[in-house]
């Protein structure tokens, strides 16, 4: 390092051109350059070369002054430590030789001792490799084998049941709980997976099983069936709590429908039968069972016809009522359930099904069919019952009342039971029943009334038999207000009632009108048309059939205002006048003409202005006194009054061709000294009107 670092600093002045040995320069002038050289060495060093750096470090660690002895020696002092060093370097690594052999020793022995382990290994490896192929052997076969076991273990536990359980499952000894049910369907999915069996090579074990499986089921559901049969002859339905167990033993047992069907109709031949001995022991208080009843029987307190049919479909609506509460329960609320059974029983027996779109299980529709087969047999008695009742009475007004009656609860049924049920079938026979007794009495009644007629009553007012009908008419009217079938906007069944009990008598007031003179005929007919009205008028079903008769009575009315009028015109003598001058027009020749008709001579009009005269003082009393038999005094007023009305304007109209008629002949009169028309009738209009009115 110091001998690079003298020259590098000797280098410059031969850089610069100039050499010691240079004869172009002098003495004085080597030294100056040779200063300068050496300056500008130094200056142009780095010292941020690492080497420099670490040369003046070392420099000024050894604290060395800069002396011309110093300069001299350091070259020769650091080349002394750099031979030092080098020996201290060969010593050390002469120490790591020394090492190094030993370790090659070891190594040496290393590897003899290795090369002897190999071969030991190789030695005891080829002596024990048949052992390990062997053991290898061994425990691959305990590995399939207890593979096997393990699969042969899930799969008797998967499609077997223990002999506890078949036993659990068939035996009719063994109760019907939850742990039957558990097993049930453990096998019906050993049934179901059997399928998976028998798409392998080997079927004989799927066969097998499938066989085991359907014999356990069968008889699972036969005792089901039997245990459940059992249950419905004990089942008291009063209670409303069904055992939960009878309810989930519908819904398993509806997997198979030929069973499930097989125990809903014992049960309805069994509901059937206790609803018939309870009905019985209700109207005659006798039981088969002999047991006490605490209700008094209906025959014994009900002496009434209407009351005693009433208390009968009474019972029956309540009882109906109790089924369907106490049934309920075990079609609806499983409803979902038992149809999801049923079909899953269809498709396992397909030979069972019917229409493909015929519902399979309608909960509510199922329910209602069994309540109205339990109702079989009360339906046949309530049947004979009310059958003798209508026809043991004649009296029309109860036989529409039972008609009635049983229309009302007929209504009922069909909210229960629904429009479907065949017990509706019962409530028409016997409606029809009653309403043939009902016609069938208004018949006999209006033939009785028919051989009786002779003539209208002095008075004019209504007969005795319409009279007596319009007081049936109320009642049948107030029983038909009172059902259900009033709700019926048509009203079609009350124009039944009306053609039975009303128009064969006012077919005979109509006869006993034929024979009789105006106006007593008319009179006659608007009293028994009023009767009517009046009757009616409280029933708006009855509204079109008053109308009816609003119609007749005017007719019978305009022809009482015609008589009225002709009257007036008779009585007064006008008519000779209105007659005479119905042929004369407005013409002057026509109008001159009225002089020569005969009525118009002056003899003829002066009796004529006389009689009028004589006649308008009483006028309205005498033309009211024709209608006193009419028992309505204010259309008595109303009648005259348009009749009076009606001779005003035919005076009106006569005066009016007398007045034109003197008009025109007003010269002639004058000049020959004669009085005209108008002179010989001198009634106005106006004076009329004032008269009449």
């Amino acid at each position: 390092m110091s001998t690079s670092y003298f020259q590098e600093r000797g280098t410059p002045a031969s850089q610069n051109g100039f050499s010691p040995a240079s004869p172009q320069v002098g003495t004085g002038s080597r030294g100056v350059n040779a200063l300068s050289s050496r300056i500008t060495s130094v200056l142009s060093a780095s010292y941020a070369d690492l080497e420099i750096r670490g040369a003046l470090e070392t420099l000024d660690e050894r604290n060395i002054q800069n002396t011309a002895e110093t300069r001299r020696q350091i070259r020769l002092d650091v080349q002394k430590e750099v031979i030092e060093c080098n020996g201290e370097i060969v010593k050390d690594f002469g120490e790591v030789a020394e090492q190094l052999k030993r370790i090659g020793a070891a190594i040496k022995s290393l590897n003899n001792s290795c090369a002897d382990m190999r071969a030991h290994i190789t030695t005891a490896a080829r002596e024990t490799g048949p052992v390990l192929e062997e053991a290898t052997s061994l425990i691959n076969q305990k590995r399939q084998i207890e593979t096997k076991h393990q699969i042969l273990n899930a799969f008797s536990t998967h499609f077997r049941i223990t002999e506890e359980q078949a036993t659990v499952l068939t035996s009719t000894a063994e109760p019907i709980n939850e742990e039957f049910f558990q097993i049930l369907t453990r096998v019906k999915k050993i049934h179901h997976d059997c399928q998976v069996l028998l798409g392998t090579e080997d079927q004989r074990l799927g066969l097998e099983i499938l066989e085991q499986s359907s014999k356990q089921l069968n008889g699972a559901f036969q005792k089901l069936y039997r245990w459940i049969q059992h249950e419905f002859k004990t089942l008291d339905l009063e209670n409303p709590q069904i055992s939960a167990s009878v309810r989930r033993s519908l819904r398993v047992l509806a997997e198979r429908p030929t069973l499930f069907q097989s125990c809903l109709d014992s049960f309805a031949e069994a509901r059937e039968s206790i609803l018939s001995d309870s009905f019985h022991a209700a109207l005659t208080g006798s039981n088969s069972d002999t047991s006490h009843i605490a209700t008094k029987p209906i025959e014994f307190y009900a002496h009434d016809p209407l009351r005693y049919v009433g208390d009968m479909l009474a019972w029956a609506h309540s009882a109906t009522v109790s089924e369907r509460e106490a049934l309920e329960v075990l079609f609806v609320s499983d409803g979902d359930e038992i149809s999801r059974s049923i079909q899953a029983g269809l498709e396992s027996e397909p030979w069972l099904r019917g229409d493909e779109d015929q519902e399979v299980f309608d909960g509510k529709k199922a329910l209602n069919q069994l309540v109205s087969r339990d109702l079989t047999g009360v339906a046949r008695l309530l049947r004979q019952k009310t059958e003798q009742v209508i026809q043991s009475h004649e009296d029309a007004t109860l036989a529409y009342k039972i008609a009635n009656l049983i229309g009302f609860y007929r209504s009922t049924f069909v909210k229960l039971l629904g429009a479907d049920s065949d017990v509706l079938d019962l409530f028409d026979t016997l409606q029809a029943s009653a309403m043939r007794q009902f016609r069938a009495n208004m018949r006999d009644h209006v033939a009785t009334v028919q051989s009786d007629l002779a003539v209208a009553p002095a008075d004019l007012s209504p007969p005795d038999f319409l009279d007596e009908a319009l007081q049936t008419l109320k009642v049948l009217a107030k029983s038909y207000d009172t059902s259900v079938a009033a709700v019926d906007e048509s009203n079609t069944d009350f124009e039944a009632v009306l053609a039975e009990a009303l128009d064969p008598f006012l077919s005979g007031c109509v006869n006993l009108q034929k024979g009789m003179e105006q106006p007593a005929g008319a009179i006659f007919a608007i009293n028994c048309l009023i009767a009517v009205q009046e009757a009616l008028s409280a029933f708006k079903f009855a509204a079109e059939r008053a109308a009816e008769m609003r119609d007749t009575v005017d007719e019978h009315v305009a022809a009482l205002v015609d008589y009225q009028h002709q009257y007036l015109l008779h009585e007064s003598g006008l008519i000779s006048l209105h007659e005479a001058l119905a042929d004369i027009s407005d013409t002057p020749e026509s109008l001159k003409s009225i002089q020569l008709l005969p009525p118009f001579e002056q003899e003829a009009l002066v009796a004529t202005s006389q009689q009028l005269d004589d006649f308008l003082p009483s006028a309205l009393i005498d033309a009211a006194e024709n209608l006193k038999q009419l028992r309505n005094r204010s259309m008595v007023q109303d009648i005259t009054d348009e009749a009076a009305a009606k001779f005003c304007e035919d005076f009106e109209a006569v005066e009016k061709k007398i007045i034109a008629a003197d008009d025109l002949l007003y010269d002639e009169t004058e000049e020959d000294g004669q009085p005209g028309l108008r002179d010989l009738f001198p009634r106005t209009s106006g004076e009329i009107r004032v008269l009449l009115s």
